[in-house]
């Protein structure tokens, strides 16, 4: 399983090197406890020692380690953690869509739809990674329109997890339970009718009945590496 090329290619080796640590921590190819060398990870990734420095700091920051003396030791990535990063999301995205209300929401409406469609497209073509890129970018331009400063930056905080755990369930729900899709591109679809109506209450509705669907799909997909931590 791999990133996206589109969210790799603007990254930093050092970032690079800690999206790929952080999907085998949250898949469990990292078991929780594990100790993580430097020095090992720099002559995996063909890097020096800095870069992995740097991509360590980044996944202690994320509590997905710890980092010690001897090495980063991992902590893993359980159902608490799971549960407290789709509280936060739902707290975020709730706000940001009662702020779009009160925006011009024309040309939002026209990019949602497209990032939509290239969903449908990527459905269409069974490609699980660019579904879950256009997913993610449909969520982000959301949050950017509403042009909340101090929020966007906790979004940007939490988004490689989102996009990780994202990532993973959506390449195992791809794969065993495809017929569920066409249910996420309509909840999608509903989310961007709402912004069209201006109505709270349909916002609400839109946004409990996507994260419900999310929070389930993602909940379910990493609950077996969940047991095995």
């Amino acid at each position: 399983m791999n990133y996206p090329s589109e969210w790799l290619q603007s990254h930093a080796i050092g970032e690079k090197i800690a999206c790929e640590v952080r999907l085998r921590i949250i898949t469990g190819e990292i078991p929780k406890e594990t100790i993580l060398s430097e020095n090992k990870l720099a002559s995996e990734f063909s890097a020096s020692r800095s870069p992995v420095r740097d991509a360590l700091h980044v996944l202690a920051n994320e509590g997905l380690i710890r980092l010690e003396r001897m090495g980063a030791v991992v902590l893993g990535f359980n159902k608490k953690d799971l549960e407290e990063l789709y509280d936060v999301r739902m707290l975020i995205e709730s706000f940001i869509l009662k702020q779009l209300c009160r925006l011009d929401q024309e040309k939002l409406v026209t990019e949602l739809t497209k990032i939509t469609d290239k969903m449908v497209m990527a459905m269409n073509h069974h490609n699980a990674v660019e579904f879950s890129y256009y997913d993610l970018h449909f969520h982000q331009l959301m949050i950017e329109t509403a042009g909340h400063t101090r929020i966007l930056r906790l979004w940007l905080n939490i988004r490689p997890i989102i996009l990780t755990a994202l990532l993973v369930a959506t390449v195992n729900r791809f794969k065993d339970h495809f017929n569920e899709i066409n249910n996420l591109i309509d909840s999608h679809y509903f989310i961007i009718k709402a912004i069209q109506s201006n109505s709270e209450a349909m916002l609400d509705k839109a946004i409990h009945h996507h994260f419900e669907d999310t929070r389930a799909t993602v909940f379910t997909s990493l609950l077996q590496e969940d047991n095995n931590k």
